[in-house]
């Protein structure tokens, strides 16, 4: 096994299904059909390593039709945003906001970043959606400015990725239970 490759205490694919589901329904932000439909689609020796199940889970996301995807993108919360302030967040989110500094913005910074959400919103249908483990909220705060510019299919695409790369990132956080 190479250095990269990061296994489960306990395979997945020995689990039952509510331990599976339990586990990894989320994963993915209020989306567990995601991790639903690879159990259904069944799991192997390849599932048991956080890139394996990853990208597996990807595949099912990349498969899914363009409305799945948008509601998928929906689910998320806005970074700094409405439901940060009311506790509203899952505690991934929760703890991934906490760890980049969202929860200590100046005033300034709270209030750019509410009013970025809500142009971004307008504009894509969706929130600002950021794998924000190791970036400062400043830096954040400057992608959001970025990234608030693109055309909507460059951005639907760049969320996604995002999307993956957090449910990559809490895969990670899982193995390491």
């Amino acid at each position: 096994m190479s250095a990269a490759t990061t296994t489960f205490a306990t395979p997945p694919r020995t689990l039952d299904y509510d331990t599976f589901m339990n586990r990894f329904s989320g994963v993915y932000e209020h989306s567990p059909w995601i991790a639903q439909a690879l159990w259904q689609r069944g799991l192997d020796d390849r599932h048991d390593t956080v890139e394996g199940l990853a990208d597996a889970l990807a595949e099912i996301l990349a498969e899914a039709s363009d409305a799945e995807k948008l509601r998928l993108l929906r689910a998320h919360p806005e970074l700094a945003g409405k439901a940060a302030v009311r506790n509203e967040l899952t505690a991934e989110s929760t703890g991934e906001q906490a760890g980049a500094g969202l929860d200590q913005c100046t005033r300034e910074e709270f209030e750019r970043f509410l009013t970025l959400n809500e142009e971004y919103n307008a504009r894509f249908g969706f929130p600002f959606i950021m794998a924000v483990k190791g970036y400062h909220r400043t830096e954040i705060l400057q992608a959001f400015e970025e990234r608030v510019r693109n055309d909507p299919e460059t951005e639907f695409r760049t969320a996604l990725a995002q999307v993956n790369r957090i449910a990559r990132l809490r895969l990670h956080a899982l193995a390491d239970l």
